[in-house]
């Protein structure tokens, strides 16, 4: 099983950035892949971003591309999410999570995802 522990969030300005971190570890047999998801009050778990494990491959969501970026670590198991020019909507619980997927298309819907973290809160105001 993959443990996944998110930590970077809390209160940012509009306008300001944030990076979060996902720290990868336990056994990755059978995962791919690491995801960014978001959850705001009310609303459904939006897919943000993902990359495969140990390579460049990586996917944005349309919400967010051109503002955040995605990124890891090989040698730390680690797995960055920088948020830039934030925004009221981007307020919301992030998670990263671990899975597998055979295709980049689908590296955001949540379903091909097994091990999540605990999610950390990003809250940005205006």
């Amino acid at each position: 099983r993959v443990q996944l522990v998110e930590c970077g969030g809390g209160s940012v300005q509009a306008g300001g950035s944030r990076r979060l971190t996902c720290t990868v570890s336990g056994a990755t047999y059978g995962r791919n892949i690491v995801g960014w998801f978001r959850q705001a009050p009310g609303k459904e778990r939006e897919g943000v971003a993902s990359i495969r494990m140990g390579e460049r491959a990586s996917t944005i969501g349309d919400s967010v591309n051109g503002r955040f970026t995605i990124s890891q670590d090989n040698a730390k198991n680690t797995v960055y999410l920088q948020m830039g020019n934030l925004q009221s909507e981007d307020t919301g619980t992030y998670f990263c999570a671990a899975g597998w997927v055979r295709s980049m298309r689908y590296s955001l819907e949540s379903r091909n995802y097994d091990d999540w973290g605990q999610g950390t809160q990003v809250t940005v105001s205006s």
